[in-house]
């Protein structure tokens, strides 16, 4: 948990000092200003459905796409928990894992799932859809924080349904539901080790890939944090609590 706060707040500190250039437009949008949050344990589904309430229609505002994957925008409305990445599938490692609600035009990083219906599995990556990743500290972004990232020839354990990018992400399928102010993500439990009591925070943000020639750098991180929005606590110490 130590490890966690430190992390998330250099995010709050670097987040707001700082701004990017493909970003800005994003910053005054109510789009982005979270209300309020909640988790809530659902007993009879087994499910625990997340939700981020926003002063303006949630998931409305979508990047434009640049047409390449390096330098390509995301778009996130994000929940970082106290849980830990043994509970969503992958080994032991720091930092902190988080549910991201994402919309990228430019890549499609959920092969296995169809989530615009169209018969097609590579198209869709501008329809919001989930990732879980575990986010670490870094200094090579101004926002301070990016996916961690691991050597192709490491040998760790993921979930199979995780994307095939050397990063701990996770595409997982879950259903993404925007309506009006409102943008709702349902997990089932058993897909987080049965784990109904952690605590969490709510954000909204601006990331960015680093994808060179189609590969990864040295001087960005893969997916990098570079705007924080908004932060429902303030002060990012996840006090909020599954119901």
């Amino acid at each position: 948990m130590k490890i966690a706060l430190i992390i998330i707040t250099t995010l709050l500190t670097f987040g707001q000092a700082y701004a990017c250039d493909h970003c800005k437009k994003f910053a005054d949008s109510k789009d982005f200003k979270i209300k309020s949050a909640q988790v809530i344990h659902n007993k009879k589904y087994g499910t625990l459905e997340f939700e981020i309430i926003v002063e303006g229609q949630a998931g409305k505002t979508v990047p434009t796409p640049v047409g390449k994957l390096d330098m390509a925008p995301v778009l996130g409305y994000v929940f970082p928990t106290t849980l830990k990445p043994e509970d969503i599938g992958f080994s032991a490692t720091e930092g902190i894992v988080a549910l991201a609600l994402t919309s990228h035009p430019d890549f499609d990083d959920s092969p296995i799932w169809d989530e615009n219906a169209d018969g097609k599995f590579d198209n869709d990556g501008i329809i919001w859809h989930p990732h879980w990743v575990v986010l670490v500290e870094d200094k090579r972004v101004k926002g301070g924080l990016s996916v961690k990232e691991y050597k192709k020839a490491d040998k760790i354990r993921k979930p199979a349904t995780a994307p095939d990018m050397p990063m701990y992400m996770d595409s997982p399928g879950f259903p993404v539901v925007t309506q009006n102010n409102a943008i709702r993500v349902s997990v089932p439990t058993y897909r987080v080790n049965n784990k109904v009591s952690f605590n969490y925070d709510a954000v909204s943000c601006y990331m960015e890939v680093s994808a060179p020639d189609g590969g990864m750098s040295m001087d960005k991180p893969m997916l990098g944090v570079y705007n924080v929005y908004s932060v429902l606590s303030k002060k990012l110490t996840l006090p909020y609590k599954v119901k």
